[in-house]
This record gives structure tokens, sequence and C-alpha cells, in this order.
């Protein structure tokens, strides 16, 4: 069937969009002729029967790629159009440019053959109701996708050809620059050096980031910025993202590094897909090349950075911590039994004298109700349960002494009385009461609480623990 024969009357009363797209703002800069190309496919549904004032273009994404429809107004303006039944011809200059997604393609295709909507490009005109045309169309939006994938794989191998070699030329963080050669050099401007060069002395020094910039706030001294593709420096104060930079950018180590991140997509709660950059671990680079240009540090240097910043981490347990401030001396050395994250210290009572240890990843696996609590991953004893309490310990031993001294004191306090002189009144004490063992027992008690209390200042709480009996 030829062109003018798939056209019907039905399809004529409709309107016929020509729809233009170009990926890149560079490609429409550049890439005129293939603009000019695809405007002047309007002739062409002028010559399949369409009046010229039927004619609509639809040119909103320009500049935009065909890989999703985040962002492509224009092709939802269209795909709403075919579905309420509104155009009767579709065109541009090759299927691509509708759609280099399988998913977004076919919806495309079952919008047009549900509304008897026909399909154009440098080719031919297709009917998306007709198995053949359905089929052809098909293949071609596969073959489309599929060339995405090649153009991808084409410019990110020869990226990482050139990267293997050190020569791939990558933004520069501030405090680098290149020469006139294109070599990376330390930045010319003393006052920037100075600033970069305290942070690594600094922490040298303390050894922890959030101490850094501590100490930077409390000199007073800004530190150095610079947004990626700009040359212009500005300076503002000193804070732990701006350090944490500093400290892990394999660049101010003098490395050469290509592959640090990785592109994922995940899917939304409302059904929008998401596309981040995650870092990767650093088995994982795509290359490294240590000692490649000047650095503030040097490559052993930053590798034991690394590891120093992973143990000073607290928020998901996995290192050892900063030492900090408290009586608790085993503060990032207990570990869990069951999932083996560090345990958190938590300090209770009158200021703050008695610490117990904690899994927060036990407590956040906690129902709702026993998670209200503070010592709720102490006191569930659920299958889930990560905690160990001292405080929970040294109650125990207080209670047991205590009962201990109150027993030894009825012992001795108690007058045994015979049979025989049962009747008899005696001027002995009685046994004693209700009020006086309670009396004992509080007395028991603060004897108890006095020696944890001298034990404790005396000992390690570790030690206080493993000596209460069991």
């Amino acid at each position: 069937m030829s062109e003018h024969g798939k056209v019907t009357e039905a399809h004529l009363r409709r309107r016929a969009v020509v729809y233009v797209r170009q990926s890149t703002l560079q490609q429409v800069e550049r890439n005129v002729e293939s603009a000019a190309r695809q405007y002047g496919l309007t002739e062409r549904a002028v010559a399949l029967g369409w009046p010229a004032g039927s004619v609509t273009v639809v040119d909103e994404d320009t500049g935009r790629s065909g890989s999703t429809v985040e962002g492509r107004i224009g092709f939802k303006e269209l795909v709403a159009e075919v579905g309420l039944g509104h155009v009767g011809l579709v065109l541009a200059l090759e299927v691509s440019r509708f759609a280099r997604s399988s998913a977004d393609w076919h919806q495309l295709l079952d919008l047009c053959a549900l509304t008897g909507t026909l399909i154009a490009d440098a080719d031919g005109v297709y009917s998306p109701g007709d198995f053949n045309d359905r089929l052809l169309l098909g293949l071609k939006g596969t073959m489309s996708e599929a060339e995405l994938h090649l153009i991808r794989a084409r410019l990110t191998g020869g990226l990482r050809h050139k990267a293997e070699r050190g020569e791939l030329r990558l933004a520069l963080p501030v405090g680098l620059d290149r020469d006139e050669d294109e070599r990376i050099v330390l930045c010319p401007d003393e006052q920037v050096r100075h600033a970069i060069e305290r942070v690594f002395t600094l922490w040298r020094r303390v050894g922890s980031a959030r101490q850094v910039v501590m100490e930077l706030v409390g000199e007073g001294q800004a530190l150095p910025r610079r947004t990626v593709g700009q040359r212009r420096i500005r300076w503002a104060p000193a804070s732990y993202g701006a350090v944490h930079k500093f400290l892990t950018n394999p660049a101010y180590a003098g490395a050469f590094v290509f592959g640090r991140k990785r592109r994922e997509k995940r899917v939304q709660q409302d059904g929008r897909v998401r596309v981040r950059d995650v870092e990767v671990p650093m088995a994982e680079w795509s290359v490294c090349l240590p000692e490649h240009h000047p650095g503030y540090a040097s490559w052993d240097e930053y590798l034991a950075t690394r590891e120093r910043l992973r143990a000073n981490m607290t928020c998901r347990g996995e290192g050892s911590g900063v030492a900090r401030e408290g009586s608790a001396l085993l503060q990032g050395l207990v570990r869990c039994g069951r999932c083996g994250r560090r345990m958190q210290v938590a300090y209770t009572g009158k200021g703050g004298a008695v610490h117990r240890y904690a899994c927060l990843h036990g407590r956040d696996r906690l129902p709702p109700a026993k998670r209200a609590s503070p010592s709720a991953a102490s006191d569930w004893s659920g299958p889930s349960s990560h905690a160990f309490s001292t405080r929970s310990r040294l109650r125990g031993s207080r209670r047991q002494r205590a009962r201990s001294m109150s027993s030894r004191n009825n012992t001795s306090s108690a007058w045994p009385v015979s049979a025989s002189r049962s009747s008899e009144p005696s001027s002995r004490p009685s046994a004693p009461s209700a009020s006086s063992t309670r009396a004992s027992l509080r007395t028991a008690w603060s004897r108890a609480r006095w020696r944890e209390s001298s034990s404790r200042h005396s000992l390690p709480p570790s030690a206080s623990a493993a000596s209460s009996p069991r």
C-alpha cells in the first residue's frame, strides 16, 4: 500500500504534528542542518494532503535527551493529544526523535493503534494498527535504544582509555590549577595554599575532622571554595563538609582517579525515577594513578587518613570512634555480640554517674511501644535485643547484697523462744516487727549503694560489672 493509500479522510480531518528534537544544546548550536530537515517535514505533511493550517510543530524538547520522558513537555503533550484522538499523523525525521526508550516508544505505539493515528518518518508512513507496520516500528524502536547504548559505550571507552594514561582533563578542586603546559600544579595563590595546608597540619595533630573544624573556627580561619567549572575562588567559614572534602579527595594527595562514582536509578514512592551519583569503594575505582602531580599530602598519608576517618565514625557503629569525654572507659571498644557493631554509651542518673552500653541498631528494630523508653533496648528480652547494660547488673548486685545483709540482720536480732516458756512473760525483746525489717533493708540498701559508689570511683566500669555476683 502506498503512502497516500494509508491516509484516509478520517486522518485528514484531524491535525498533523511534526515533532522536532535535538539531544543537546551543542547539537542545537552546531547541527543546524539537522534542525532544518526536521522543520522541513511540514512540507511533507502538506504533500500527504493536510492543509498548511492543520500542521503543528512541537519543538519544546529541543536540547533534551530522548532516553527518558522527564522534562520533555512536548512529548508528553503529543502523547496526550494522540490519546484524545485529536491527531491523525505524527511525523519525525526518524523514530529515535520520539524516544530512545522502548517503554516510552511502545506507549506511543499503543495509543496510535487505539486511535488510528499514523506515524511517518523519512522512510515512509506506517499504521501501528497493521501487524507488519507495528513489527517494523517495534524493530526501529529497539534499534534506536540499542544505538544509544552503543554511543554511550564508545564515549565511555574513549574517556577511560584516555584516563588510563592520566591525560583526561578533569575538573580540579580548589588549590590545584593547570599551568601553560596543561600540567597540574599547586595553586599560585599563597593564601589559598596556606589555608589548605593548615587543614592537613591540624589533622595530623588532632586526628579528628570535627576537631579540625573547631580549631579553624577558633582561629577565625576561612577556607577557599570554588564551584565546579569556574575559576573564581570565594572564601567561607570552615565547615565539616569542606574539611572532609579536603581530607578525602585523592587529588590533594597527588593522585589521578577516574571512576570514583557511579550512577544509580531508584524508583521513588510517587513513581518517579531518581538518578543520583554514589561513591564506590576504592577497590572498584576504574583508574588510580598515585604520584601523578604535586599534592598537599602523600599517598600513604591519604590511605591512613581514610582509615582514621572510618574508625572515627559513630553513626553507623563501624569504627571505634574518637575519644570523647565521660567516665566510661570502654567507649569505642565494646561491640555487640549479635551484630558486631560498636555499642553506644549513654549516661543516666544524677550528674550522669551511671552509664550503660547499648546497640542502637538493635533499638531501631524494636517495636514502637518498646522503643519509646530510653532503656528499651536493654530491658527488652526479645530475639532482636542487642543491648548490654551495666546499670542492670549494678541493680542486680545491689539487690542481692541487700538481701544477704538483711537476712544476716534478721538472724542475729531474732530471739529464740522455747515451747515450755512461751506462755510466761519475758523481759527480753520480742522478734523484730515489719517496720524494723524495712528499716534494716533500707540500711542495707544504703550500705550497698555506698560500697558500689566507692568501688566505681576506684575501679573501671568493666571491673565493677565483672566483680558483681552472677
